[in-house]
């Protein structure tokens, strides 16, 4: 896969960008000279993050977990000129629940958002992007929890977030025949208001919650978006792939721990049963 360098006046979508890491890559790209079309479920901060990409860039409400309203929205953004060459699928929610103790609608907005929304996404995006010539890309933003064993106290989050980067490793597949690349990023904690993710609970889902304050102070600590420039750069110009950019210490011994673990549960006897019968 040859290499992804953002052209000058083309278009990129990025939902969740109203804050955090979307809002980040929006301006990133914005500086390279893309015009962006930034999607987030809160409308203002959407439009806040493409007054501050440039006067051509756009800012759109858009609830990813709502696959008719996903869809309506791109078709009329497209009907308005705006056919991406990059589209980074990048909304995502947390929450400290396990997965066997949430409520149902907190299982319904945590898959509805992570796992549903890049695939309402995905296809309401993909055939236009498909269809543009020159260079053309896709990001999904993971997490460093989608790499390790899933362990307490966020495993709800960890499990969606492990589907995330699977919804990428689907779409790498399915886009590799048609020479797109697809960047699966996947940040370690970052100083971003993901723990705060609640206040924009839709009504269907329970309804916003306002986290305590003091529960942020460990995100606050924490490097901002801007630490995942070097490793972004770096697997777009290999074309896509894996991009893993941890800020805790442990991150890639607990991710050798998870390969070792799952190779310790290979049996090859059923393989050369085949092969001896065949």
């Amino acid at each position: 896969m040859s290499g992804y360098e953002p052209a000058e006046g083309d278009w990129a979508v990025i939902t969740g960008a109203g804050r955090g890491i979307g809002r980040w890559l929006a301006q990133h790209f914005a500086a390279k000279g893309m015009r962006i079309c930034a999607l987030d479920i809160d409308a203002y901060e959407a439009e806040e993050t493409a007054r501050l990409c440039g006067p051509e860039s756009r800012g759109r409400g858009c609830d990813v977990s709502d696959r008719k309203e996903t869809l309506a929205v791109a078709e009329k953004l497209i009907s308005q000129g705006i056919e991406p060459s990059l589209l980074w699928i990048n909304a995502g929610v947390g929450t400290a629940d396990s997965l066997s103790g949430a409520k149902e609608r907190t299982l319904d907005w945590l898959m509805g958002v992570n796992v549903m929304g890049p695939i309402n996404t995905a296809q309401a995006w993909l055939p236009t992007l498909r269809a543009q010539r020159g260079a053309k890309h896709v990001g999904v933003t993971a997490s460093s929890a989608s790499v390790v064993s899933v362990s307490a106290p966020f495993t709800l989050y960890a499990t969606t977030k492990q589907m995330t980067a699977a919804v990428g490793e689907a779409l790498s597949a399915e886009l590799a025949e048609d020479g797109i690349g697809v960047t699966i990023l996947c940040p370690g904690i970052l100083n971003t208001q993901i723990w705060n993710a609640a206040q924009a609970r839709p009504d269907r889902f329970g309804g916003s919650r306002q986290t305590p304050d003091e529960v942020g102070d460990h995100w606050r600590a924490q490097p901002g978006p801007e630490v995942l420039e070097e490793g972004l750069n770096t697997v777009l110009s290999r074309g896509g792939g894996w991009c893993i950019v941890p800020t805790e210490k442990d991150t890639e011994r607990l991710m050798e721990a998870r390969h070792r673990a799952q190779h310790h549960g290979f049996f090859h006897y059923s393989i050369s049963s085949a092969e001896d019968s065949a």
